[in-house]
């Protein structure tokens, strides 16, 4: 029988179909039985398989999460010696309040202090490449000392450069009288 014979056989009995429905009694012997058993619901995973893929999803999001973020973090001197790290800081700040003081005298004397910029912007680029260098370098402890010796040597520099422009000021003023 091909497919357009089924459907005309079925269109021609639907009737006869929609009439044999199963009797009232028949319902209520499945409904007796059903009732009497208790269904078990078996899961094809035991409950200790499910137990242990959970923790190893949940220790996958984490390291995940912990090694991306790790990844993105920059190592600092603090990671490697606290002392160090107060000692760059203290550096930091008195180099900045020095530079502060260095432009004040800047409107006075451009050409020095185009000369004076010019020495620390070597020794900064300096801090900068130990900087990286950190990152990545078997021997952080080396580097970070480095690195700190490099700001006490800008300290330095400022101080005498500030020392300088007090001299030639000095000098000027002595001069013009």
């Amino acid at each position: 029988m091909n497919n357009k014979g089924l459907e005309e056989y079925i269109r021609e009995h639907r009737k006869e179909f929609d009439v044999n429905l199963p009797s009232d009694q028949l319902w209520g012997k499945i409904s007796d039985a059903l009732d009497g058993q208790t269904v078990k619901k078996r899961s094809g995973v035991p409950l200790w398989l499910g137990i242990a893929a959970s923790l190893i999803v949940v220790m996958g999001l984490i390291f995940t999460y912990t090694y991306r973020n790790r990844g993105n973090e920059e190592l600092q001197i603090a990671d490697i010696n606290p002392i160090y790290a107060k000692k760059e800081l203290k550096f930091a700040s008195l180099i900045e309040e020095k530079k502060d003081s260095l432009e004040v005298f800047a409107k006075k004397n451009p050409e020095l202090y185009a000369q004076f910029s010019a020495d620390l912007t070597k020794l900064g680029n300096s801090y900068e490449a130990l900087k990286k260098e950190l990152q990545n370098s078997p021997n952080q402890k080396v580097v970070v000392k480095a690195m700190v010796k490099n700001l006490e040597l800008q300290l330095q520099v400022i101080s005498q450069q500030l020392s300088i422009i007090t001299e030639v000021d000095e000098y000027k003023k002595e001069n013009q009288i």
